[in-house]
């Protein structure tokens, strides 16, 4: 009997230790559930973050192709070295070009435009259009005269003090001027007197830094 109790007793442990041990796979089972969960959420913020970064790369993108478009076809970003526009443009203004204002009209007398500098081919230049194609320009005594008559309105105060001309102003060119009448390099005096219309970048068209305003 006392052996038939030790193995009732022993098979007692025995049972009770399958017990124990069956404890086990449902704990291991949790971390692994667990760690699983983990492993996901990590993965979904890594998805999250490279979508995030997809996202911002093709906003920057987007914005670069539309301000290289912007700036190479329709306006144009230019800030004024020079005095020879004063006080209608001042030196260091920062001005907007209107790149597409001759694509369906032409260019006016009065037009403050950027246009490449005849003599080198290359330098950017703002002036005001003074003479229209088959004009005749010239100046004397401070006025400047269209066909052998006074212009009406001559877009500035500054009285030039050196007369020039009479200039035929060749088909499809413009004559130039700067509003500062005595301190501007303008068709007056370049070597190349008339700027060809395919040479104009545009027309200046607002002055948004220090004092944003309209030009004209």
């Amino acid at each position: 009997m006392a052996e038939a109790g030790e193995w009732l007793e022993e098979g007692a442990l025995i049972g009770e230790g399958e017990e124990a041990a069956g404890g086990m796979p449902g704990e291991e089972l949790q971390e692994k559930d667990s760690e699983e969960r983990e492993a996901a959420r990590k993965k979904d913020k890594k998805k999250a973050f490279k979508k995030e970064l997809r996202s911002n790369i093709t906003m920057v993108v987007a914005a670069l192709l539309i301000g290289f478009f912007l700036s190479k076809y329709i306006i144009a970003n230019a800030q004024v070295p020079s005095g020879s526009m004063e006080t209608t443009v001042m030196a260091g203004d920062r001005i907007i070009v209107n790149r597409l204002a001759y694509v369906f009209g032409e260019p006016q007398r009065g037009d403050i435009v950027t246009f490449i500098y005849p003599d080198d081919g290359e330098t950017l230049y703002l002036k005001r259009i003074m003479g229209l194609p088959g004009e005749t320009i010239e100046g004397i005594g401070g006025v400047v005269y269209i066909n052998g008559s006074p212009i009406s309105h001559d877009y500035t105060q500054e009285i030039f003090e050196e007369d020039f001309g009479p200039y035929e102003v060749p088909e499809g060119c413009y004559f130039m001027m700067g509003d500062n009448r005595n301190d501007s390099w303008d068709s007056r005096f370049w070597d190349n007197q008339f700027v060809k219309k395919g040479d104009i970048i545009g027309k200046a068209a607002f002055s948004y830094y220090p004092h944003p305003r309209f030009l004209e």
